[in-house]
């Protein structure tokens, strides 16, 4: 997990080499990038070490997005690569219109749209890989003891055997990769789509069970607010015989990224990773559980 102080040394030394100016460079968000506001209607987003392919495929897709007419959030049109520093890639971007998050509702359609388009032959955008980086979040949660981490790993085996076989689907799109409603931004006029650090082509179901999970799985969603998003898509994803599979991988990811934030603040997120561990290991009742957003 990056550093607000390590991330904006980082952000200083981009924007010198980029010619761009810092004063005054505000922190919108901090995760496992920063998202910092620069003057001029410019933010930097500063990746994790070893980001480069990511997030030099993240700007081509964001252009051949804007190209196909989806609004999305625009790099700055002088940078047609990162700026690295160390092995840390920093992109800029057009800052967006004052804007409210999104909600499922408002991200399906967009998500409609991006399936249907031909996947783009420029673009280098490799399968989808659901089950990315769990392996090492498994093994970096100082906060399990031996029995659970090794329930972890015994689950993410099954759950990529399962993955493996899964029944067939619609044919292979572009995928969003990580399709909450937070990774849009909504203004008065324009519904906008971010974040395309793990877009690649795959089943455009994985990018529906996000928020079907969260009706079926964390109760974030109602009823009322997933028929919503069935009704923007035009599709129900939890009918698909494959969705059990989609939804188990969706439950492994956020627990582990909760156990991640639990090593690295175990006061504020121990007890919330180790309610979701529990739950996903049948000791918590049927769904859904009732997730604490974190």
């Amino acid at each position: 997990m990056t550093t607000a102080s390590g991330s904006h040394a980082v952000l200083l030394r981009a924007c010198a080499e980029a010619g761009l100016s810092a004063a005054g460079a505000e922190l919108i968000r901090l995760g496992e990038n920063a998202l910092w506001r620069l003057p001029e209607g410019v933010v930097a987003r500063v990746a994790r070490t070893g980001q480069w392919p990511a997030a030099v495929q993240e700007i081509a897709i964001a252009r051949w997005l804007h190209e196909s007419g989806l609004p999305v959030v625009r790099p700055l049109e002088a940078f047609s690569v990162p700026v690295l520093v160390g092995d840390r890639p920093v992109t800029f971007w057009h800052e967006l219109p004052p804007h409210r998050p999104g909600t499922g509702a408002d991200m399906a359609p967009l998500l409609r749209r991006l399936h249907d388009l031909p996947v783009p032959e420029h673009i280098d955008l490799g399968l989808l890989d659901p089950l990315v980086r769990i392996a090492e979040r498994i093994d970096e949660a100082v906060t399990l003891d031996d029995r659970q981490r090794g329930w972890l790993r015994g689950h993410l085996a099954d759950l990529q055997t399962a993955w493996d076989e899964l029944p067939p689907g619609q044919p292979l799109c572009v995928v969003h990769g990580d399709a909450w409603g937070g990774n849009t931004a909504v203004t008065p006029s324009t519904t906008y789509l971010l974040d395309f650090e793990r877009s690649s082509r795959g089943r455009r179901e994985y990018d529906l069970v996000t928020m079907a999970a969260g009706f079926t799985s964390f109760g974030s969603v109602t009823a009322q607010q997933y028929e919503a998003i069935c009704a923007a898509y035009g599709a129900d994803v939890t009918e698909w015989p494959g969705y059990q599979v989609l939804r188990d991988v969706r439950e492994l990811r956020v627990t582990c990224f909760a156990l991640q934030l639990a090593a690295a603040d175990p006061a504020r997120h121990r007890d919330q990773a180790h309610y979701r561990l529990a739950c996903i290991q049948g000791r918590e009742g049927p769904r859904p559980w009732g997730w604490m957003v974190i």
